[in-house]
């Protein structure tokens, strides 16, 4: 019986991971009990009845979940008499489950992310082979369509001897193992920071939304562009970027001849008036409020219509500040009477921040 679920997170965000689960389920009427260890990277949601958890991670979009990096509806936990066959227990266990072991499609062997438990990947990914053998010897993960949903078979290792059998579905979770982007650091880039954006893009957008969304034809705002990490990733798609800062961009960039570096104050520049701007964003350290504020006025003012921005969290209460920001922006929105889209993630290359996207659609 599945009874709990299993969310991944940042090392250090498991008491944020845990608010925001307690307060997806409340609104669905389940009431559960969220269990958390500080820095171990994941957070057990328990009910009461496999029924509560059924509902959440079918009703629950993974999409909308800040914190979260995977989840799993998850079997209690195996531990392993003998580590020379711990396979067996496995297929014991799948075999008397209630899932419908013919919608299998993938089969993840996985571990949190910390630097402890990354020990084990070695082992995850030699045991990823011959389990993988076995279900396919049972008849399982042989491409047969099956009439129940898709879903991804993941075994979660705490320790060698322990593990979860969990699952998720394949319409609703991250489709990156450990739900991690791997990204590569380009070498033109003039700073790190520039994953960020790239994930973000990666994240927030399909790849059909990217190509018609980020062309040449358009134009962009970075505030707070030195040196140019978040530029970077918009001049690659060949946008023209008003690169803001009173700090030095990256030469590199300006030589492109697809920036233009305004060295002003990010809270009070103003796009060119008769320049139409497609994209603002924006990673500036700063209170996260004054940067909901700033965001709100440039989407409210119709200075751009997509953005996508950082708010830097506080040591303390970042869960209750993040709901705070977004509520603002929202109400100035719906105030406003915009339609739009909004997504929010604490993305891989994050820290101590989210990254949130907003869309303004046609109206």
């Amino acid at each position: 019986m599945t009874n709990q679920l299993i969310l991944y997170c940042r090392a250090g965000f498991e008491k944020e991971m845990a608010a925001e689960i307690n307060d997806k389920a409340i609104n669905l009427g389940v009431y559960g009990f969220a269990r958390t260890e500080l820095n171990s990277a994941f957070v057990i949601f328990e009910c009461s009845n496999a029924a509560d958890i059924q509902l959440l991670i079918e009703h629950i979009r993974f999409n909308s979940l800040i914190f979260c990096r995977q989840w799993f509806a998850a079997f209690p936990a195996l531990t392993f008499a003998s580590t020379a066959d711990r396979i067996s227990p496995i297929m014991d266990l799948l075999t008397h489950s209630q899932l419908d072991l013919n919608a299998m499609t993938e089969v993840w062997v996985e571990t949190a992310d910390t630097n402890q438990a990354k020990e084990l990947l070695p082992f995850c990914r030699k045991f990823t082979v011959p389990l993988r053998q076995q279900l396919k010897q049972a008849g399982y993960l042989t491409g047969k369509k099956s009439t129940t949903k898709s879903f991804t078979l993941h075994l979660f290792f705490t320790h060698s001897d322990r593990c979860y059998v969990c699952y998720s579905y394949n319409d609703n979770h991250s489709p990156d193992f450990m739900g991690i982007k791997r990204l590569r650091f380009p070498a033109a880039a003039p700073s790190r920071s520039t994953l960020k954006l790239e994930e973000a893009i990666k994240t927030f957008l399909t790849d059909k939304e990217e190509a018609a969304r980020l062309t040449e034809q358009q134009y962009a705002v970075d505030l707070g562009a030195c040196p140019g990490g978040w530029t970077y990733q918009l001049v690659r798609r060949g946008l023209f970027v008003y690169a803001v800062d009173h700090g030095k961009v990256a030469e590199s960039l300006q030589e492109t001849g697809r920036v233009e570096h305004c060295p002003e104050d990010g809270f009070k520049f103003q796009p060119p008036k008769k320049r139409k701007i497609d994209w603002l964003v924006c990673d500036m350290v700063e209170q996260p409020i004054r940067i909901a504020e700033l965001i709100a006025k440039w989407l409210v003012n119709g200075w751009c219509r997509e953005t996508i921005f950082n708010l830097k969290l506080p040591m303390k209460k970042r869960f209750l500040e993040v709901q705070k920001c977004i509520f603002l922006i929202e109400e100035k929105l719906v105030d406003a009477g915009l339609d739009y889209q909004i997504q929010a993630k604490h993305l891989y290359h994050d820290r101590e921040e989210i990254t949130v996207h907003i869309y303004i659609k046609s109206n």
